[in-house]
C-alpha cells in the first residue's frame, strides 16, 4: 500500500525486508496486513498466525505522515505483546 511516509535523515533499509510483513495504516485509520483490509481486533491473530509460521518474524509499520499516532502505537504494542521482536517503520530518506 502506497500512503506518503513521513522522513528521516537515518532511514534505512531492513535486513531481508522481502519476507517482512507490511502493516499500513493509514491516515483515516483503516488497517492494512499487507494488501489485506483488517481491523484492529484482527490483527492480534494475524501476527499470532505470522509468529506460528515464521522463526523469527519481521514486521514493517508503513504509517501515513498525517496518520493518528494512537494507531502506530497500537500495532507496534501489539506486535511486542505477540513477541515479535523485529519491528520498523517505514520511512523517507530525507
Amino acid at each position: 500500500m502506497q500512503v506518503p511516509l513521513p522522513s528521516a535523515s537515518t532511514a534505512t533499509k531492513m535486513d531481508d525486508d522481502a519476507k517482512a510483513v507490511t502493516i499500513t495504516v493509514e491516515s483515516t485509520g483503516e488497517l492494512f496486513y499487507n494488501k489485506d483490509k483488517i481491523t484492529i481486533a484482527q490483527l492480534p491473530f494475524k501476527l499470532q498466525t505470522l509468529k506460528a509460521s515464521q522463526k523469527d518474524p519481521k514486521v514493517v509499520v508503513n504509517g501515513a505522515a498525517d496518520a493518528d499516532f494512537k494507531n502506530i502505537v497500537a500495532v507496534l504494542d501489539e506486535a511486542r505483546k505477540i513477541g515479535i521482536a523485529k519491528v520498523g517503520i517505514s520511512t523517507e530518506k530525507r
